[in-house]
């Protein structure tokens, strides 16, 4: 008999903070699911950033604000430091993955200072979003609460 195979996938909160859904994060391109479906972290206590799922990254960005990342599964997840961020040109922040590199759950990718991000009049809420959402997800539960970085955050059913 074969291996029974999931339906379901962790995301992982890449930051210590609030966890929320959404639709209550202060930006409405991300809010209003333009992105898909995904959760935030605001507050954060903690700028050590790690890998929210485990795959391969197939977007780094200049500003070091994004990255995304595929995991073997097919979801297409994006990990957003902060708000209107990339405005700041990458100075709050230290991601060490590059395009091709394979990362894993819960892996150290970085970090942000969040302190120079709100010094700069931004907002340091970190957003994980999954931006095929449409074609891979059934739902994306996401669990609220406080967290430390590499805590499950939201459990996704994934398409069959």
């Amino acid at each position: 008999m074969a291996a029974e195979q999931t339906n379901e996938s962790n995301l992982l909160a890449p930051l210590a903070g609030e966890v929320i859904r959404i639709d209550h994060v202060p930006d409405p391109v991300f809010a209003q699911k333009m992105m898909g479906e995904g959760f935030g972290i605001q507050e954060p206590s903690s700028g050590e950033i790690v890998a929210p799922v485990s795959g391969e990254v197939t977007v780094t960005t200049s500003s070091k604000h994004a990255l995304g990342i595929r995991t073997d599964d097919g979801l297409e997840v994006l990990l957003h430091l902060g708000i209107d961020t990339v405005e700041l040109k990458g100075e709050p922040f230290d991601l060490e993955s590059a395009k091709h590199d394979r990362v894993t759950a819960g892996q150290h990718l970085g970090s942000m200072d969040i302190d120079a991000v709100r010094d700069a009049g931004k907002d340091p809420t970190t957003i994980v979003v999954v931006t095929n959402s449409a074609d891979r997800l059934d739902s994306l539960a996401v669990q609220g609460g406080r967290c430390d970085a590499g805590d499950v955050a939201a459990a996704a059913t994934l398409r069959g």
